[in-house]
């Protein structure tokens, strides 16, 4: 073969393979067109509205004839990378699907989490009560003037530090205590309407609040506290008979007085109340105790039922300190302390009650310490709640020589005993003052009875028994009965010997 031949022959492969790549591009493009002409054959008039369907039938024609072109290797390179596209985008689709169940989790759970902690806020207002307490319609259709009026009539002064609360209506009438329980209304009818402290202080007890009310001896305060109570262990007893409510009192005499209240409360319910308290037989109170579900007591013979495990409190969730100035005067903070740790106050759910006849630093102290978010609820027109005698009570005093008091005693007794029926009450100041005086007073040809520490327990509560029946208008004692007694008819106090205190001079002419 010649040289040219060879040369010709060499550049053949080279020129053929520029020809096949123009041809194949050539190729290509006839297709296209041809594609084209195809759509617009299929769809010869197009309106304005249709220029987008045709775009993107021009487009798929294209694709088509593109892919048509393409030899059998790039197609199934095309269909690996197809196939391995949506795998990846399954994948991401679950992943996303997945992504957004988890954040609709998140949001519902902090949603609950929120309705919780608000639940939970208020709860902590209302002391993690279920009340259900609900103002009577009639109450709320009285106009405010009205509402005003019997606030200011009354003296009342209600005290609200909590943020966001709100002002709860005296209960003016009975008719408007919605109990829910017909049986607990029965309690009232010997009665003809709320007194003060009972009006202002049940809206707040019945809704679960913490409540301290100032207001003195005889105003009620007994079944101001005591319907709620017995309201409060109806709702919540179980068949188990755990003691749910605990009322402290600083006195015997007091603590039988409540519990006598408390009994007629719960009788229409058949509910079991008991009284524990010193200078009695352990062993009786012991055996009383079984099926209780509320229990009134004085703080030295409870905590000796509650170390040796006879009571437990930890089911208590409404507890009634009544006259807590005085069991603070007395040296009983340590006593108080130690019922209310046995409480069930550390979950939240336990709802507390003071009653005072004053407003002392001291009881203020305690009501920090373990009440939460109180409201105060002041009777009388000392706001303050400082010590202040009873300004509607005539005080008269006398002085004179020790020795001319005896005689002056019976004088007054002569003069304001004759024949009437209201009762006298001397306060001496020490126990053996006090059976002096009776002795003497006896022989002058009175009948009368005592009250003091060195009388066994049932001779006080004959004594007691039969002054407040009215069988004998002349009693003599020593600061035991200076407070919380309710004694009706008393018509004279008389002070043999000027107490310790001023706070306990107010309280015996309370009487």
């Amino acid at each position: 073969m010649s040289k040219r031949s060879r040369e010709e022959t060499d550049d053949q492969p080279k020129q053929s393979k520029e020809e096949r790549r123009a041809a194949k591009k050539l190729k290509r493009q006839e297709a296209e067109n041809a594609q084209e002409e195809s759509v617009k054959a299929e769809v010869p008039q197009l309106d304005e509205d249709d220029a987008a369907a045709e775009k993107a039938a021009r487009k798929a024609a294209r694709k088509a004839a593109k892919a048509a072109s393409n030899s059998e290797e790039v197609t199934k390179i095309d269909d690996v990378a197809m196939e391995d596209a949506e795998k990846a985008a399954r994948k991401a689709a679950r992943k996303a699907a997945k992504a957004e169940k988890l954040a609709t989790q998140q949001q519902s759970t902090q949603t609950d989490n929120n309705a919780v902690s608000q639940n939970n806020s208020s709860k902590q207002r209302l002391n993690g009560s279920d009340s259900t307490y609900q103002e009577d319609a009639n109450l709320s259709a009285l106009p405010q003037s009205e509402i005003d009026e019997f606030l200011s009539k009354s003296q009342i002064t209600v005290i609200d530090e909590t943020d966001n609360s709100q002002a709860l209506r005296p209960i003016t009438l009975f008719k408007y205590l919605n109990l829910g329980r017909k049986e607990l209304e029965t309690v009232l009818s010997d009665y003809k309407s709320p007194t003060p402290i009972q009006a202002a202080a049940w809206p707040y007890l019945l809704s679960g609040r913490d409540t301290i009310g100032v207001a003195e001896t005889g105003s009620g305060k007994t079944i101001a506290f005591g319907l709620p109570c017995v309201q409060h262990v109806a709702a919540k007893q179980t068949p188990s008979k755990a003691i749910r409510a605990c009322i402290v009192s600083p006195t015997r005499e007091l603590a039988l007085q409540i519990h006598e209240q408390i009994t007629k409360i719960c009788q229409p319910l058949h509910l079991k109340a008991t009284c524990v308290y010193g200078g009695v037989d352990k062993n009786a109170q012991r055996q009383t105790l079984t099926g209780a579900s509320i229990i009134v007591a004085t703080p030295g013979r409870l905590n000796d039922f509650i170390e040796e495990g006879s009571i437990s409190l930890s089911s208590v969730t409404y507890l009634v300190l009544d006259e807590a100035d005085r069991m603070l005067d007395k040296g009983f903070e340590p006593e108080v302390r130690k019922i209310v740790a046995a409480t069930s106050a550390q979950d939240g759910k336990r709802q507390t009650l003071m009653f005072t006849a004053t407003w002392p630093p001291t009881v203020r102290d305690l009501a920090a310490t373990f009440m939460n978010s109180p409201v105060r609820i002041m009777i009388g027109d000392n706001a303050t709640g400082e010590l202040r005698a009873n300004v509607r009570i005539e005080q008269k005093v006398e002085v004179m020589d020790p020795y001319d008091k005896s005689e002056r005693l019976i004088q007054v007794l002569k003069q304001y005993n004759a024949g009437k029926e209201d009762r006298i009450l001397i306060f001496c100041l020490y126990k053996k003052e006090a059976v002096r005086v009776e002795e003497f007073v006896r022989n002058k040809g009175f009948k009368v009875v005592s009250i003091h520490g060195d009388l066994n327990q049932q001779k006080r509560q004959d004594s007691l028994e039969m002054f407040k029946l009215g069988k004998v208008k002349l009693m003599i004692a020593t600061d035991v009965a200076a407070r919380g007694l309710d004694i009706p008819a008393v018509k004279l106090v008389i002070n043999h010997t000027f107490p310790l205190t001023a706070d306990d001079y107010v309280h015996r002419i309370g009487r």
